[in-house]
C-alpha cells in the first residue's frame, strides 16, 4: 500500500475516533464506566470471533506475546480514558488525550533507544504549558477526570510505539487479525475486574437507546473495524506522520461535542487548547518547517 493511501485511512480513523468521546459520554449516563468497557469489548471480541475466529487457531508464541502487550496498553488506555470521561468534558478529555502525540517520541526512546529530537522536546514543553492553561492554572480546577485522562495519554504513547514495532514485519492478514482480537480479549477481563472491585456495590445500568447506540458505535465501528485498519496500515506510514494525523482527533472530538452536547470553551480554555495543539503540531513539523525556511533563505542569498 502506498503511504498516502495509508495516511488517508489514518485520517478517516481519526475522524471516527473523534466521535467516540461523545458516544462514550452519552453511554456513561446510563452505565458504570468499567461495565461499559466490559460490554464494549465483549461486543467487539464477539463480532471479531464471528468474522475472523478461524485465524486464532494459527497463533504462535510471538503473536500471543505481542497481542498481550498491545492489549494491556489498549485496555489500560481505554479504561483510564473512559473513567476520566465520567468526571470531565468531552472537549477536555480529547485535548488531554492529544498529549499522547508529543509523548510518543519519548516512548520510542525508552523502547528502541531512539534519540529525541530538539523539536519534540520543545513541543512537549509548549503542549504542557497549553495543557496547564487549558485545565485552568489552579490546582482546584483540575479534576480527577483530567488526571486519569492524562495518565491514559502515556498508555496511548506506548501503544503507538509498540504498534509500530510489532507490525513492521507483519505481511499477512491472519497475523493482523490475531493482534486485533487479542487486544479485545485482554480488555474484557480488565473491564470486568474493575467492575467487581469498584462498581459492584454501586452498579448502574439502563438499557437506553443512547447506551445501545454508544455500544454499537464504540464496540463495532470504532473497535472492530478501526482497530483492524489501524493495525494493518500504520506500518505503511511513519510514527511521526501517524502521530501528527492522530493529533487532529481532539479537533474532531470538540466539533462533534459542540454540535451534539452543546459543550464549548471558555476564553482561557480556548487559549490553552490552541497552545496545546500548536505544541503537538510543532513537535512533529518543526524540523521540516525550519529546514524549508533555512533552505529558502540560502537560495535567496
Amino acid at each position: 500500500m502506498k503511504s498516502w493511501k495509508a495516511e488517508l485511512l489514518l485520517l478517516l480513523i481519526t475522524m471516527i475516533w473523534g466521535a467516540t468521546f461523545t458516544f462514550t459520554k452519552l453511554g456513561l449516563n446510563d452505565c458504570s464506566p468499567f461495565f461499559f468497557i466490559f460490554l464494549r469489548f465483549s461486543i467487539a471480541f464477539t463480532v471479531g470471533i464471528l468474522i475472523w475466529g478461524k485465524y486464532l487457531f494459527k497463533m504462535d508464541r510471538t503473536a500471543i506475546i505481542h497481542g498481550l502487550i498491545l492489549g494491556g496498553l489498549y485496555a489500560g488506555g481505554f479504561a483510564l480514558q473512559t473513567i476520566g470521561l465520567k468526571y470531565t468534558t468531552v472537549t477536555k478529555s480529547a485535548f488531554i488525550t492529544g498529549m499522547s502525540v508529543v509523548l510518543t517520541p519519548f516512548a520510542f526512546k525508552l523502547v528502541i533507544r531512539r534519540n529525541i529530537e530538539l523539536y519534540a522536546k520543545l513541543g512537549v514543553i509548549i503542549a504542557t504549558i497549553g495543557l496547564w492553561i487549558f485545565t485552568n492554572p489552579s490546582i482546584e480546577n483540575i479534576n480527577l477526570g483530567d488526571i486519569l485522562t492524562l495518565i491514559s495519554a502515556f498508555f496511548w504513547a506506548f501503544y503507538i510505539t509498540y504498534m509500530d514495532v510489532f507490525t513492521k514485519d507483519i505481511k499477512t492478514f491472519d497475523k493482523t487479525i490475531q493482534l486485533v482480537l487479542l487486544q479485545f480479549f485482554v480488555s474484557i477481563p480488565v473491564g470486568l475486574t474493575g467492575y467487581f472491585i469498584f462498581e459492584a456495590n454501586n452498579f448502574h445500568l439502563v438499557l437506553s437507546n443512547n447506551l445501545i447506540i454508544a455500544l454499537i458505535y464504540n464496540g463495532i465501528i470504532a473497535s472492530v473495524f478501526l482497530t483492524l485498519i489501524h493495525t494493518g496500515v500504520q506500518k505503511y506510514s511513519t510514527p511521526v506522520k501517524a502521530a501528527l494525523i492522530f493529533s487532529l482527533e481532539p479537533v474532531f472530538a470538540s466539533i462533534i461535542a459542540i454540535i451534539f452536547l452543546a459543550e464549548g470553551f471558555s476564553t482561557i480554555e480556548a487559549t490553552g487548547a490552541f497552545i496545546l495543539f500548536f505544541g503537538v503540531v510543532f513537535s512533529e513539523t518543526g524540523e521540516y518547517i525550519f529546514n524549508k525556511i533555512f533552505r529558502f533563505s540560502i537560495k535567496r542569498k
